[in-house]
């Protein structure tokens, strides 16, 4: 048998954010000219270019794929001497200030499979070009703080792609030879390159319009397949909410006449916020109750707010370079979060927010990848478009929120708007603008930005009944990560209230500013020891390590008046009996059966929240709480404590399941809680091992007239071994086969189940005429949802690593940002048995030396290898 050496790839040099230099060559107005084909595609640019300062370097343009077929300079054509290739990028000696360069290339959408640049997605032509894919378009210099304003004018067979649109307002169109169209638009505002789009196809319109705050009408347009024009209603009505309450909140008006957005199928990102033509996955777009579910018509409202609120935070004012990404998007999450607050429950949100932030950012910051907000290199930036940037980020905006007050707040984002608009800025930029615009000092604060990390607090109260007083000993640590081992305090706002256990009240929250490792508090005026309820509506990114008793937990759980401490509480409760038992104790369910027993009963709680409070922690959060993750004890100790709870409560769940039934589907604040908690009850219920479980959750899926039950009572099904479960899961898919986004659903259900064969199950599933790998959304519902699933991604023998890593080397041939995304949960190899680690970093190694990958995947690979 023949054998060779493999060895790894080349590194790619980092990029480094002290090695900003400012661009040597502005771009002020480019003219865009395409001839649409999906086969080649012609791309002529006219760029109108200038020297920034005293320098004599040629014009470097970026390209990347690019088939250069002309290049121009004040209109001479210029021979191939006069110009060349490096490594893709155009370079041209130019002698004067002032230039005019023309270029014209092919490209090749068809072939796109790394659906950045300009691709064909289910008979559309679509673009895709943060961050860096407008060098796949065509030759410019491929940078945030490179500001043009775009003309943009597009040529295609009418038939075949009968709607063209792109940024800014239509200014002109018409007919063509040959059975061709045309149309020109223009985006008055200068934007950088990664802010361009264009679509075309054959596209339907649910149109509408929206009047400003100063009377001005806006042109409204979600562009959709014709079939799919009838679940396009949500998506509208979160984008006028979002318009309305951009206003209120931050004064924030639209600038162009229309406002478009376009669904399409085959999509790397969740949307994107081109200016005035917005490109989504039309998974974030398309609703109705057969076929989404209530978490997917939140995330429509959340996406569509996000990327509508992007217009000012991150269009009008944008990022000078791509380590500032947390600019517009730890603003911009902030914004949305705060944006479905007001549209529903504030206290669940929040709850829904620190979840995301648990399971995704502090698993980031807890291993090989862990970043700052403000990330000092990068070999690939596509890879930081992570938790850290966004969720991280947005948590910084709220803690500078706090501190300042509605007010002073208002104040400094009008002044980070006014004084930027039309700028390329910093996250410095935007720190100054609050402190100026708040009268606040935030030289500590700066450290959020630049340290990786999450600060472990303790807070320790000690009572002294002789003087009535207590006294919190306060000490942060912040864990050392890749590249940082030595930490500076951290400002950390710590929210706090102090309860009388004998009346239930506290004498006011208080906000305290811990800037030093250790500090102490002293409170007055106690008769008894009180209740420390901390980080309130968890007011700063950290981990609280208070040693409360069950006691306590238990009396905060029913009498805190700050929802997320309520349920936070109830939720350490849960955690710490879980722990108690993986580590050899016996399952102590007494007093979490009590407090979830009293959580149901109470009629001042929404249902919604009951639902957050009462149901049991996540495996992969229960693991995050051990220093070695034994994803089968976890397992095992949680099926224990759901069946516990089940038994105890049977009689409470059934009672809640039936009265949570409604007749006709509403999306109204009761019918979504009575939903949510009838989940919840229905899974109680199926795991308290009652012989009518199964039945009633077939009984429940088959009368659901809505996705959110319908789904809900599969996923149940899923993780068990009746005859229902065939059953079910054969009816969804026949239901909906060829609905792509549902049979997703169908996938991803699968994946995710506490089924003993889902190993096998997800390898079947890959072999299923409806997978591909081509769908980034089918290959996250597959393999994205099974690296998720602690309990069968981890089985010892190995299998669902080397499946991921399989998937992982086969994608990144067609799309590395997709295949990187599935990189870090293999590289959590340290937090798990040496067994586990061993056979995790093998895949690792395996994905490394693999010939030609790509800086994506190289970089997150050799990353969870250092």
């Amino acid at each position: 048998m023949d054998t060779q050496t493999t060895q790894a790839p080349a590194t790619p040099p980092a990029i480094r954010r002290e090695d900003y230099r400012p661009p040597l060559w502005l771009v002020p107005e480019i003219s865009l000219d395409f001839d649409l084909d999906p086969q080649a595609t012609r791309v002529r640019a006219r760029l109108t270019v200038e020297r920034a300062g005293s320098h004599d370097r040629p014009l470097r343009l970026d390209g990347d794929g690019l088939t250069p077929l002309a290049v121009v300079v004040d209109g001479q054509p210029l021979a191939e001497g006069d110009w060349r290739l490096d490594d893709g990028v155009l370079i041209v000696a130019l002698a004067g200030n002032t230039h005019v360069v023309e270029t014209e290339v092919e490209i090749a959408p068809a072939a796109n499979t790394q659906l950045m640049g300009l691709y064909a997605s289910g008979g559309l032509l679509c673009t895709q070009c943060e961050p860096e894919g407008f060098r796949r378009i065509t030759f410019f210099p491929d940078r945030p703080d490179v500001l043009s304003r775009f003309d943009v004018t597009m040529r295609a067979d009418k038939a075949a792609y009968p709607v063209l649109l792109a940024n800014g307002d239509p200014v002109e169109q018409g007919e063509g030879a040959d059975g061709t169209h045309w149309a020109r638009w223009v985006d008055p505002f200068p934007k950088p390159s990664y802010l361009f789009a264009l679509v075309a196809g054959n596209l339907a319109c649910n149109a509408d319009s929206f009047t400003t705050m100063s009377g001005r009408e806006v042109k409204l347009g979600i562009w959709v397949a014709e079939s799919d024009l009838p679940r396009t209603g949500h998506a509208m009505t979160a984008l006028k909410n979002s318009m309305a309450w951009d206003e209120k909140a931050y004064g924030r008006e639209y600038d162009l006449d229309v406002f478009n957005i376009v669904a399409v199928a085959d999509f790397n990102f969740g949307a994107m916020e081109n200016k005035g033509l917005n490109i989504f996955n039309s998974r974030y777009i398309l609703a109705d109750p057969e076929t989404a579910t209530d978490p997917d018509y939140d995330a429509i409202e959340s996406v569509v707010a996000h990327e509508y609120f992007h217009n000012w935070s991150g269009d009008r004012v944008t990022c000078r370079d791509w380590f500032q990404l947390s600019l517009k998007e730890g603003f911009t999450v902030y914004r949305d979060q705060e944006f479905s607050a007001d549209m529903g429950s504030r206290a669940v949100k929040r709850i829904e927010d620190v979840r995301v932030l648990r399971a995704a950012q502090f698993q980031e910051d807890g291993g090989p990848l862990a970043h700052p907000v403000r990330p000092e290199s990068y070999m690939e930036i596509s890879n930081f478009y992570t938790a850290t940037v966004y969720n991280k980020g947005a948590e910084l905006i709220r803690m500078m929120a706090l501190l300042l007050g509605p007010e002073r707040f208002r104040k400094g984002t009008d002044l980070y708007f006014d004084r930027h608009d039309g700028q390329a800025v910093t996250c410095e930029d935007f720190v100054k603008a609050m402190e100026e615009g708040g009268g606040i000092d935030l030289a500590q604060f700066r450290l959020w930005y630049s340290q990786a990390g999450t600060p472990r607090v303790t807070a320790r109260p000690n009572y002294d009944p002789a003087t009535g007083s207590v006294t919190i000993a306060i000490r942060q640590t912040v864990p050392a990560t890749p590249g940082q081992d030595d930490k500076a305090p951290m400002a950390i706002p710590l929210k706090f209230a102090l309860f009388d256990p004998a009346t239930g009240t506290h004498h006011g929250e208080e906000v305290f500013l811990l800037e030093h490792q250790q500090a102490e508090l002293r409170k007055e005026g106690f008769t008894q020891a009180p209740v420390l309820s901390i980080n309130r509506s968890f007011a700063a990114p950290i981990i609280v390590e208070a040693e409360q008793s069950a006691e306590e937990l238990a009396f905060l759980a029913a009498r805190d008046d700050d929802p997320f401490s309520r349920y936070e509480a109830m939720q350490q409760l849960m955690i710490n009996g879980l722990l108690g038992h993986i580590a050899g104790g016996p399952l102590e369910s007494d007093v979490i059966i009590d407090s979830i027993r009293r959580t149901i009963a109470d009629p001042s709680l929404d249902r919604a929240f009951v639902a957050e409070a009462v149901r049991l922690p996540s495996e992969a959060y229960l693991g995050d709480q051990m220093q070695i993750v034994d994803p089968d004890a976890i397992h095992a100790a949680r099926d224990s404590l759901q069946q516990a709870i089940g038994q105890a409560l049977e009689s409470d769940w059934r009672t809640v399941h039936a009265e949570c039934a409604r007749n006709g589907f509403s999306l109204s604040a009761d019918a979504r809680e009575a939903r949510k908690l009838r989940t919840v009850a229905l899974n109680y219920i199926v795991a308290s091992g009652a012989p009518d479980g199964a039945a009633l959750a077939f009984d429940q899926y088959d009368r659901a007239d809505n996705m959110t039950e319908r789904q809900a009572a599969l996923a149940i099904l899923a993780s068990g071994a009746s005859d229902e479960r065939a059953q079910a899961l054969g009816k969804f898919y026949d239901r909906y086969a060829g609905n792509a986004l549902v049979i997703d659903k169908w996938f991803q259900t699968q994946a995710l189940a506490f089924h003993p064969e889902t190993v096998e199950i997800v390898e079947a599933l890959e072999q299923h005429p409806d997978f591909t790998l081509t769908n980034p959304n089918r290959a996250r519902a597959l393999f994205g949802a099974f690296s998720a699933n602690q309990w069968a991604f981890n089985r010892k023998d190995g299998k669902g690593y080397r499946m991921v890593a399989d998937t992982i080397i086969a994608l990144d041939k067609l799309n590395p940002q997709t295949a990187a995304r599935l990189v870090p949960p293999l590289g959590r190899w340290r937090r798990f048995d040496a067994a586990r680690g061993a056979l995790m970093r093998a895949e690792l190694e395996r994905i490394a030396v693999t010939p030609n990958l790509s800086k994506d995947v190289l970089e997150q690979a050799s990353k969870s290898l250092a």
